[in-house]
């Protein structure tokens, strides 16, 4: 089975989440438009430490200094609007160099101890790429409501 369709989507994913975040003012970036009172830097933030930095440059990659640098994404320091998207893209790239060099029919390098995830083992690369593609994906449309309400751009519009 190519992998190949399964991480065009992954790419797609990720490139739709930085269209919808890219030309914001950044007041918007801050702003908490949901009760839960998350905001697009920490969005992208949780996206680059807890998606593509854990799951794949730490779990499928068994990358010393992410393991080393993982903590929770939501919680991270607050940073500027262009700062969080180039940190999302900066883990985009480790990933994608993971990725190259590695078997998504294999386990994972590396197990988190139950202090930093206690979930079920991911049995395949494969599957920790549906993760982070799930994840991916449900956080890109969290995105594109918050960005209809700051300008009434759409990313799709259905008629």
């Amino acid at each position: 089975m190519s992998d190949a369709p399964l991480l065009a989507q992954l790419a797609n994913e990720r490139q739709h989440v930085l269209r919808t975040v890219r030309g914001l003012a950044e007041d918007d970036m801050h702003r908490a438009f949901v009760p839960s009172g998350w905001t697009i830097t920490r969005l992208l933030n949780h996206l680059a430490y807890d998606d593509e930095m854990f799951w794949i440059s730490a779990i499928l990659g068994d990358d010393a200094e992410a393991i080393e640098a993982l903590h929770d994404g939501w919680s991270s320091d607050p940073m500027a609007g262009a700062e969080a998207i180039n940190v999302y893209e900066r883990q985009i790239a480790r990933s994608d160099e993971v990725l190259r060099r590695i078997d998504l029919d294999a386990p994972p390098l590396w197990v988190p101890p139950a202090s930093v995830y206690d979930g079920p083992p991911m049995r395949n690369g494969r599957a920790v790429i549906f993760r982070v593609l799930a994840e991916t994906s449900v956080h890109a449309g969290h995105l594109d409501i918050v960005r209809e309400l700051i300008d009434g751009h759409q990313n799709l519009v259905v008629g």
